[in-house]
């Protein structure tokens, strides 16, 4: 791996972030030798030996390497403010999330399809890229892939007894029984799909950042170095000003910039760089160079109610996994029909509450988790000054629409409805959240006051097709010639499960297009 000082660097390709998306591309774009790559990461390297716990992950949130972003108060979640863990690290927030790996549903990438007018996202089209990423123990049958660099582990043996009886319980309702969220079927109940591999959480720096990938002379990883902001020429991005740890400013050349620093900082350089809405800008002190007014705007995250608690009959065993270890999509109101899913119930082998509430000591209680999986609402991001240390302001708008605030309220009683079968009878002593509610107003102040993030932000550069849409279909910024967003800021919608596997298929089809067979 090449060390040369800031001034000395030019690249031929930059990538700006060095989390799923950007370890993945600095990986791929890296194996032509001729091609110089500039890997450029705001955080360090990873030591933590608690990042390969997995059921450590919830205690990771807060430590140096979380940007720990806070949202604006929100309405729709009685006026709280939420945390927002995203790593900042080589490897990114696949170093701090809970493993989950679930593509989506077939239809989730139809609408990338209606779009974009670009059948490069869809399903079928997507198959190749998730086959490339995977390997998966089922991997080779023509639908999963093998010896691909990131481990799909399918719990098995290690799956807790509550987990087990969870299941039970969502199948005798009539919920098919899936082996793994990832065949184009997701409405159903199964353990988790995850990236864990021999009990270790596996990043997509340990997948794609081998020692032998770091070994290329003609890539180089820079960390510690944040970028200020775009310099342009003309319809062009000449390069990228870096503020190294030791807070020199250097500038470095670049034929082709490509950002990889998520929902929130991709949008958030842009912006700084003069590229955005001119409103915003001209709020932050920013001159607008190029206005863009959807960058941005078009926020979207999974919520999940943190939940339907019961104090359990005996002792609760610690998970072996990473503590929420079945995740049942399903119709709202409907266990037997089929589908793209509306709502999901999850099983934590644990008392998962939010701030609002207090949990029961761990070992006496587990709860259900309840969520919407397409949130009509949105939200927009905007800086609120020109400088690295000026705050993102970053409003998700939770629970806007009544769409969305009806489906939540069938997620809770699809988990009261699982929590209260038979099946679960041998755990269940009593359900000690939410208790009685009796009106829809009890609903939803409960539900608003359990909430919390299910950490999926995304949409605030979409991909589309209209004019107002930030990047085109080859993820290329509409407005300069050699500027691309790869990262889940171009998701036009949310996927209905966890959206690490989606940016992993979004960065290789990239890949695949800069690198032609």
């Amino acid at each position: 791996m090449t060390r040369a000082t800031a001034s000395e660097r030019n690249a031929d390709v930059v990538i700006v972030g060095g989390g799923s998306a950007g370890a993945l591309l600095a990986a791929r774009l890296s194996e032509d030798a001729t091609r110089p790559v500039l890997l450029i990461e705001a955080g360090e390297e990873e030591h933590d030996p608690d990042i390969r716990n997995p059921a450590a992950w919830p205690a990771l949130q807060g430590r140096s390497y979380d940007w720990d972003y806070r949202t604006e108060p929100q309405a729709g979640t009685a006026g709280r403010v939420h945390r927002w863990a995203r790593g900042r690290l080589i490897g990114g927030s696949s170093c701090l999330h809970a493993m989950g790996y679930m593509r989506g549903h077939p239809a989730d990438f139809q609408a990338w399809v209606d779009a974009t007018g670009d059948r490069r996202w869809g399903w079928d089209e997507l198959l190749p890229a998730f086959q490339a990423i995977e390997d998966h123990p089922l991997g080779g049958n023509g639908l999963y892939g093998k010896g691909g660099p990131m481990p799909v582990h399918l719990p098995s043996d290690e799956v807790s007894p509550v987990a087990r009886a969870f299941i039970e319980a969502g199948a005798s309702l009539g919920l098919p029984r899936l082996e793994g969220h990832n065949s184009g079927q997701m409405i159903g109940v199964t353990p988790n799909s995850l990236n864990i591999r021999d009990g270790h959480r596996v990043t997509v720096a340990d997948a794609w950042l081998t020692p032998a990938v770091r070994s290329r002379a003609n890539l180089t990883v820079l960390t510690g170095s944040r970028v200020r902001r775009l310099t342009m020429a003309g319809n062009r991005v000449r390069g990228v000003e870096i503020v190294q740890r030791q807070g020199n400013l250097e500038t470095v050349l670049a034929d082709r910039v490509v950002l990889c620093a998520g929902a929130l900082e991709s949008p958030a350089l842009l912006m700084r760089s003069g590229i955005g809405p001119r409103d915003t800008l001209s709020a932050a002190n920013v001159d607008c160079l190029i206005d863009v007014p959807e960058i941005g705007r078009n926020l979207q995250d999974h919520l999940l109610g943190a939940g339907n608690l019961y104090a359990a009959r005996k002792p609760v065993a610690p998970s072996r996994l990473q503590h929420s270890e079945s995740m049942a999509y399903m119709r709202a109101g409907d266990f037997t029909a089929g589908g793209q899913p509306e709502i999901v119930v999850g099983c934590g082998v644990a008392p998962i509450v939010s701030e609002c509430f207090e949990a029961p000591a761990a070992g006496t209680a587990y709860s259900l988790l309840f969520g919407i999986t397409h949130p009509t609402s949105r939200g927009s991001l905007r800086i609120s000054g020109p400088e690295l240390g000026d705050r993102l302001i970053i409003d998700p708008a939770y629970l806007r629409t009544e769409r969305d605030r009806t489906l939540f309220r069938r997620a809770l009683a699809a988990a009261r409805e699982i929590g209260h079968h038979d099946e679960l009878a041998g755990w269940r002593e009593r359900e000690l959240l939410p208790g009685s509610l009796n009106s829809a107003a009890d609903i939803d102040d409960f539900i608003a006051r359990a909430a919390i993030t299910h950490h999926h932000p995304c949409g605030t550069c979409r991909m589309g097709k209209d004019t107002d849409a930030v990047v085109d279909a080859d993820l290329r910024l509409k407005a300069l010639d050699n500027l691309f967003v790869v990262d889940a800021s171009v998701m036009p919608s949310l996927t209905a499960g966890p959206i690490h596997a989606a940016v992993l298929a979004i960065a290789e089809t990239f890949a695949r297009r800069m690198n032609p067979a």
